[in-house]
């Protein structure tokens, strides 16, 4: 049985004033005490129908100017702080130009009225497996920099997903920016999403491909996948696969048939059996690389 709830729980609110201030407060280990969001689209949900335990205080992030910016640097590449919308990530001209796989997939998540409030952080902090912007930034090789009371440490998208629902951040840790390599000289990207609307509805199959080509090969390759195993994943055996090999139907074959393989979908899952994911991881990857490759 389903139980609608028709008002919020009761919580504390905090809005602080700087990060610095709410890495303070996430020191304090009580149990629960603390939860903090940025767009909270997700959390505002999941408070309302009780998904999550009621925390003590909810702590607000939004309006912490110091979060919330797009840098990009031809030498140095891209950051992206922790509070900036997906609606300025899918209209930054530099991300559209340098990064399109990362524009295209912010341009797929939920609604516009969802874009302007959620965040490109919040977005994989959530840990869903067919999270739009989650295969674009295994493919653009982003890491990111989480932030305790105890200093910063560094984490490869890759290593970031632990599980459903489930990152690495400690309970006094928070995302405080997402990082991107510069882009190489003929590079490119791009993002495709099998799903049964045009918009506004979840990933069946997300996978997104960035190249570097380089005299007729692939000198670099990124392969993501979203919403076919329990956590967004790097395709590594296929990217090794095409990495230094020509460019040519066979290999781009190869390498699709390798990407499919990898992946370990739900085979009882609602939207789309796991061999019908399958046989989708194969058709658009290989839609992906030969589009790239034109």
């Amino acid at each position: 049985m389903v139980v609608f709830y028709r008002r919020m729980p009761r919580f504390e609110y905090l809005k602080p004033q700087s990060f610095q201030d709410v890495l303070e407060l996430l020191q304090d280990d009580t149990p629960n005490r603390y939860r903090v969001f940025a767009g909270g689209t997700d959390l505002m949900d999941q408070l309302k129908q009780r998904k999550i335990d009621v925390p003590e205080t909810v702590i607000d992030l939004k309006g912490l100017a110091e979060l919330d910016y797009i840098k990009f640097d031809k030498s140095t590449g891209l950051r992206i702080g922790a509070l900036t919308t997906v609606t300025d990530v899918a209209k930054s001209p530099e991300i559209e130009q340098h990064y399109q796989a990362l524009s295209q997939g912010a341009r797929e998540i939920a609604s516009i009225q969802i874009q302007n409030r959620a965040t490109i952080t919040g977005n994989i902090c959530n840990a869903v497996s067919s999270a739009d912007s989650a295969p674009p930034l295994l493919a653009l090789g982003a890491e990111v920099i989480c932030a305790s009371g105890k200093g910063e440490r560094t984490i490869k998208i890759e290593d970031f997903f632990t599980g459903p629902g489930k990152t690495v951040l400690q309970p006094d840790e928070l995302v405080r920016e997402i990082t991107l390599p510069p882009p190489a000289e003929g590079s490119d990207s791009v993002y495709l999403k099998l799903a049964p609307r045009g918009r506004m509805d979840l990933a069946w199959v997300g996978v997104a491909v960035a190249v570097e080509i380089i005299e007729g090969s692939f000198c670099e390759i990124g392969i993501g996948l979203g919403a076919v195993a329990p956590t967004p994943l790097r395709a590594t055996k296929a990217e090794a696969a095409l990495r230094g090999a020509k460019i040519d139907q066979e290999n781009i074959d190869k390498a699709a048939a390798i990407a499919s393989s990898e992946t370990s979908p739900r085979e009882n899952s609602f939207r789309a059996g796991g061999e019908y994911r399958h046989m989708m991881v194969e058709v658009l990857v290989k839609r992906a690389l030969t589009q790239l490759v034109k």
